[in-house]
């Protein structure tokens, strides 16, 4: 089960290999501190939340170990993206890249919405960075605004690939009733409402300091994006105000699907 919405992608030019990242600039580094400012804030705002909803007798299934939900689609902004790829490594920034090339493949190929976040969880699979061994995030505090803010007040069967399309039909009907009555949810999945609406401060910053900055806002895949990053071309244009320009960078890359990369003044 996942709540967050497919699109539909448009097919892309032959990708190229990556070169070494950009190297950070004076601009991108307000970027990345305004993000990681956003990220400190939500913690504790969260963290005083999750107190609370503890003491209400609330339950959060997630912990260390559990990453049934890191096959998820990711949607993130070109800020959050550059705190992630400053902190990795080539054999990450490259793992990264060949996941974004499955996610350009599903989305060219995928024929309706549903298929493409199936596919994405179960043929994409994975992000890179997760650590199978441990169960655990090798990048967490860099990791972005929607790993930070899912949580699931249901044990993690729920936020399983498949677990849904497997119920039936009295199942589902009990999936709901639990759901109703589960202190957190919106009523409808299982995810803890409330520390979404708390993250939504660090998209607003984001998008404030990337119109600032660079004249520009991008948004997209977590994985397309982090790649993009790295490229001095695609951040020359970006940081330039150059949406076209970038687009053009991404879509040499192989990138440049409409859904996967979103620019906005």
């Amino acid at each position: 089960m996942t709540r967050r919405p497919a699109r539909r992608f448009t097919p892309s030019p032959a990708p190229r290999e990556a070169g070494p990242p950009a190297p950070a600039r004076p601009a991108d580094d307000v970027v990345g501190r305004t993000v990681q400012d956003a990220y400190r804030r939500y913690a504790r705002q969260a963290g005083n939340w999750l107190t609370g909803y503890a003491a209400r007798g609330g339950q959060v299934y997630c912990g260390a170990g559990c990453f049934a939900c890191c096959n998820m689609p990711i949607r993130v902004s070109l800020a959050e993206a550059l705190v992630t790829v400053r902190a990795l490594g080539a054999a990450q920034r490259a793992a990264v890249q060949a996941h974004a090339r499955r996610v350009v493949e599903n989305a060219r190929t995928a024929r309706n919405d549903e298929e493409y976040v199936q596919r994405h969880r179960t043929e994409v699979g994975y992000c890179p960075l997760l650590d199978r061994a441990t169960g655990s995030c090798s990048q967490y505090d860099v990791r972005p605004t929607r790993c930070r803010d899912t949580f699931s007040a249901l044990p993690a069967v729920y936020c399983e690939a498949g677990t849904w399309e497997a119920m039936n039909r009295r199942e589902r009907e009990e999936y709901r009733r639990t759901v109703a009555r589960t202190p957190g949810t919106d009523g409808e999945l299982h995810f803890i409402a409330p520390l979404e609406h708390l993250s939504e401060p660090v998209w607003v910053a984001a998008a404030r300091v990337m119109r600032q900055t660079w004249g520009v806002e991008v948004w997209g895949d977590f994985w397309v994006l982090t790649t993009l990053a790295a490229d001095p071309a695609f951040m020359q244009a970006v940081e330039a105000g150059q949406g076209r320009a970038a687009w053009q960078a991404a879509a040499r890359r192989g990138l440049a699907h409409r859904a996967l990369l979103e620019f906005g003044a």
